[in-house]
C-alpha cells in the first residue's frame, strides 16, 4: 500500500520507535541516511528540531518533512520514484550513494528475521537500500511489530550488517528471541 495510506498505521507505535530512535543519536554534526516508510518519515519529524545535521534521503515523503526546518541540510538522491513507496530506487540512486559516508542510516524494512534478515517486496529498492547501509558505520532498523519474523521477496542485507532494531515492546517474542540469538541488539518500546 502507498506510503500516503499507510500513515496512520501504527502511528502510536512508529512514534514511539521513533523518539527511542533520535534519543540513541550522539548531538554532533553528522550526515544520516533514512530511508523510505511511515516509520523514517516519523524519525524525521523528530530529527527537524536537531542542528548539525545532513540527512541524505531517497524518500520524498522524508524530504518534504523536513525542508522547511532551517536547521537540517536535505539531500535527495535522485533515480526513478517508485509510486508505491514514493522513494528514488535504480541505478542513479546507487550511483549516488555509492560517493557518500553516513555515520548512520536509519532504515525502515517490510521484513526482518533471524532466517531472511532484512527484506523488501521490490528487488530494486532492496539494491538502493543495501548501498545506504555499505556507506555507513552503524545501522538502526526501525519497524513495528508487524515486521517482525518477516521475510518479504528481496534481501536488502544480511543481520550481520545491521547494528540495532528498535521496535514495540508488543512485538512476537519468538522471532526477537531468535534476531537476539542471532546476535542482533533489539530495543523494544
Amino acid at each position: 500500500m502507498p506510503v500516503r495510506y499507510r500513515d496512520g498505521h501504527a502511528r502510536d507505535a512508529n512514534r514511539r520507535i521513533a523518539q527511542a530512535c533520535v534519543e540513541l543519536l550522539p548531538f554532533k554534526p553528522q550526515a544520516i541516511a533514512l530511508s523510505g516508510g511511515t516509520a523514517t518519515t516519523e524519525v524525521a519529524r523528530h530529527l527537524a528540531e536537531r542542528s548539525g545535521l545532513t540527512i541524505v534521503t531517497n524518500s520524498i515523503n522524508v524530504a518534504m518533512e523536513l525542508t522547511m526546518r532551517p536547521r537540517v541540510r536535505v539531500i535527495l538522491t535522485g533515480g526513478q520514484v517508485r509510486s508505491e513507496s514514493h522513494e528514488m530506487v535504480g541505478a542513479w540512486t546507487e550511483r549516488f550513494l555509492e560517493g557518500l559516508n553516513f555515520g548512520t542510516t536509519i532504515m525502515g524494512v517490510d521484513g526482518i528475521s533471524a532466517s531472511g534478515g532484512i527484506t523488501t517486496h521490490d528487488p530494486v529498492e532492496a539494491r538502493s537500500n543495501a548501498k545506504m547501509i555499505e556507506r555507513a558505520q552503524r545501522t538502526i532498523i526501525v519497524a513495528d511489530r508487524s515486521k517482525i519474523g518477516l521475510v518479504t521477496m528481496s534481501k536488502i542485507a544480511d543481520l550481520s550488517q545491521v547494528n540495532l532494531l528498535i521496535t514495540q515492546i508488543e512485538a512476537p517474542p519468538a522471532p526477537i528471541a531468535a534476531l537476539r540469538a542471532a546476535g542482533l541488539e533489539v530495543v523494544q518500546v
